[in-house]
């Protein structure tokens, strides 16, 4: 099974007789009943509709299945199941999990730009595991690309070496991961339109998502970051310093936005909210500065009264999918 699914289990206070009660092929929640005697069972993966059943907490063997998510009114609508996949990361051991968004009405034998949604925070994993009703890589997707996210090396839930990949280096972001897992995709999948490929994503994301333009401008061509946090050196420290380290070093400014925005290449629109309060948009500021030094063209949007996360708001989902639109889409 994918290593990132939540099963639950019981131990007794002393350790002894440990029991798994879920075992099912996907991501699973659950709930006791006031008594403790039973556990409702809520599972699914990003690929299988919803399943309750109830289960005894004792052993977890399977009392009934109680509802069961019906997906035939999607499926005759067109919708596509989004598609999990596994490829070898840089090492060419390691499992790297990602999913695939497809836009209704897919036609396997049309060419698509495909778009990475990123966010490599090294504090936890992001890809979906679990079935989502909506999700905003779907809507992504149905303007008429490929969507994918994946989770690289230096994230989290995987094993200590995963995970320290990220140690100074955050910088990194996974991205000798992702690239080689979207090119070994595209290897089966030919409608996979690698020449085409944009990247976007908000706070961790939004710096993840510049330094994809500027670290690998020959894979990423367009890219729309949203309120990142551009220099670790100026953001919170006390989240910044799990991953980068105390006392500052080169490898602050070595990985730093700021200084590395003159290799931008692609097309690139940052969004900030004005009255961000998680990331200070001096962050966004900054990086403008540094491509206005280095004559590099940018597009930007502010918007004023607005906190974190710009690019979730409609009017800035509609600015960011309309970028891509024009950059990636049209001819």
């Amino acid at each position: 099974q994918d290593p990132y699914y939540i099963h639950h289990c019981r131990v007794d206070l002393d350790g002894d007789r440990w029991v798994r009660l879920t075992s099912s092929d996907g991501d699973h929640e659950i709930t006791f009943s006031p008594d403790g005697r039973f556990l409702l069972d809520r599972w699914s993966r990003v690929d299988r509709a919803p399943v309750v059943e109830l289960r005894r907490a004792e052993d977890g063997a399977l009392v009934m299945e109680l509802e069961r998510a019906a997906l035939e009114g999607l499926l005759e609508a067109g919708w596509q199941i989004p598609e999990r996949f596994v490829a070898k990361g840089r090492d060419g051991v390691t499992d790297i999990h990602g999913v695939i968004y497809k836009p209704t009405h897919f036609d396997p034998d049309r060419s698509y730009p495909v778009i990475e949604k990123i966010y490599a925070g090294p504090h936890g994993s992001f890809v979906p595991k679990a079935f989502r009703p909506h999700h905003s890589a779907q809507s992504m997707a149905e303007h008429g690309f490929i969507v994918v996210q994946i989770d690289g090396m230096g994230t989290s839930n995987r094993s200590k070496a995963f995970h320290d990949v990220c140690w100074k280096n955050i910088g990194d972001a996974g991205f000798p991961d992702r690239i080689a897992w979207m090119r070994e995709a595209a290897r089966t999948r030919p409608y996979m339109d690698l020449n085409r490929v944009g990247i976007y994503g908000g706070s961790a994301g939004g710096q993840n998502t510049l330094r994809g333009l500027l670290a690998h401008g020959d894979f990423y061509k367009v890219g729309v970051a949203d309120c990142g946090c551009h220099d670790n050196r100026m953001d919170k420290i006390w989240w910044n310093e799990l991953w980068m380290g105390w006392p500052l070093g080169p490898h602050y400014e070595e990985q730093s936005n700021v200084t590395q925005a003159h290799r931008l290449e692609g097309d690139l629109l940052l969004i900030v909210g004005e009255l961000d309060r998680n990331v200070d948009p001096a962050s966004t500021l900054q990086v403008v500065d540094a491509l206005i030094k280095a004559d590099k063209p940018f597009d930007m949007l502010v918007m004023p009264g607005v906190g974190h996360g710009a690019a979730g708001t409609p009017y800035g989902q509609k600015r960011m999918t309309s970028f891509f639109v024009e950059h990636l889409l049209e001819p």
